[in-house]
């Protein structure tokens, strides 16, 4: 059983956040620097690229939140050090300046002035020492108050309501008395189900900002011309497993965040909590969307409820996938790091079920792979705002 005593092994970073990976990334600004962050990468064994489709002729708040997005991961605690490539200096010093706020290694460098071959050995320079200084930091013992835990769930069915989404739910009813950091979102996905939420909002005030999240996100689908979610909202596989309407969708979507938790804070998009808690993240639905703004606001470790299958994973954010689909814990076992269909069949608890995740989730945030790690999943996509200038 999880309590205030559970202790977990993680590396305590220079800004007191504890991470659960010891990752030396290579984070490309934008599209053109993928090719260099992956050579990077190739020359030093151990460091990972994160390449991306994003980066050049945003403005406005989508520019603002293609930089918040890579300040976080860069910032995100599983992340011990990070070479930041640019194709222009003034973007690649502002990652880099941005990240090292932490106080975590970090440097920039721009391609224009240099080109590939100068810039692809200058930063492997530095790559090599950050991954050799990086290896020589050790986990510490840490209360599980510091831990951070973010969810989505994706390629729901009905046994997604009905099991993997309220073992997540049963797990966060038993983490959030510990003063943990939680985060849940997918805005489209509460779609009718609004008024449950305003009863868990803590405050009027909580309530106020998820509905100008929640009224904001409504103003775009109005402003394309679509009157409903028909097109995507509940998609081909959701209607596939059972689902028929997003207002069914959207109360096995809150399932997740139990019935014990407030909701004690609204984040736009890759923005930061400023406290332990309950947060509500406004953001897309899409998994490695949603994922990627996690791990980009500081979540350390992501729990993944799932219907029929989902094989995502992301570079930083180790995922841990819920089933209670017996048909899908037979087809995708490699994918399942936790089977909760025993639910369906009466052979264990909500309880139990809760009490199987945390105990996963306690063994991941120690070391243990993910099942998405160990079969190379590391799916990083970017949310855009606008159409590039």
């Amino acid at each position: 059983m999880i309590s205030k005593k559970t202790k977990f092994w993680g590396y305590r970073r220079e800004n007191g956040r504890v991470g659960v990976r010891n990752h030396v990334i290579i984070l490309p600004v934008d599209d053109l620097s993928n090719a260099a962050a992956e050579a990077v990468a190739n020359n030093i064994k151990g460091t990972m690229a994160i390449p991306h489709s994003y980066g050049r002729l945003q403005f406005g708040a989508d520019l603002d939140l293609h930089f918040r997005t890579l300040i976080g991961t860069g910032s995100n605690p599983n992340v011990a050090a990070v070479v930041v490539i640019g194709i222009e200096d003034q973007w690649a010093m502002k990652v880099a300046d941005g990240i090292r706020a932490t106080g975590k290694p970090v440097i920039g460098l721009g391609i224009e002035g240099h080109g590939d071959h100068d810039t692809i050995m200058r930063a492997s320079a530095a790559a090599k020492k950050f991954l050799q200084d990086a290896s020589e930091i050790h986990r510490v013992e840490c209360p599980i108050s510091e831990l951070w835990v973010s969810t989505k769930c994706g390629e729901s069915d009905t046994t997604s309501g009905c099991g993997a989404n309220p073992t997540v739910g049963n797990a966060f009813d038993k983490l959030y008395p510990l003063k943990t950091t939680l985060v849940f979102g997918e805005t489209s996905e509460i779609t009718g189900g609004e008024s449950i939420l305003e009863a868990r909002c803590r405050t009027p005030k909580v309530w106020k900002d998820f509905m100008f999240m929640f009224d904001r996100y409504q103003a775009m689908i109005e402003r394309h011309k679509t009157s409903d979610l028909s097109d995507s909202q509940p998609t081909k596989g959701n209607i596939a497993g059972g689902l028929t309407t997003i207002e069914e969708k959207a109360l096995g979507n809150i399932q997740k965040i139990g019935r014990k938790c407030k909701i004690d804070g609204v984040l736009d998009k890759a923005e930061v909590p400023t406290s332990p808690g309950l947060w509500f993240m406004d953001s897309s639905s899409a998994a490695a969307e949603m994922v990627t703004l996690c791990a980009a606001a500081g979540y350390v470790v992501h729990l993944f409820p799932t219907g029929q299958g989902n094989v995502i994973g992301n570079p930083i954010l180790p995922v841990i996938k819920i089933c209670a689909n017996p048909r899908t814990v037979r087809l995708m076992s490699e994918h399942v790091d936790v089977d909760t269909s025993g639910l369906l069949r009466r052979e264990m608890t909500m309880d139990d079920a809760g009490d199987a995740l945390l105990d996963c989730m306690i063994r991941t945030v120690n070391g243990r792979l993910t099942a998405a790690e160990s079969l190379g999943h590391r799916e990083f996509s970017l949310t855009r705002l606008y159409e590039s200038a």
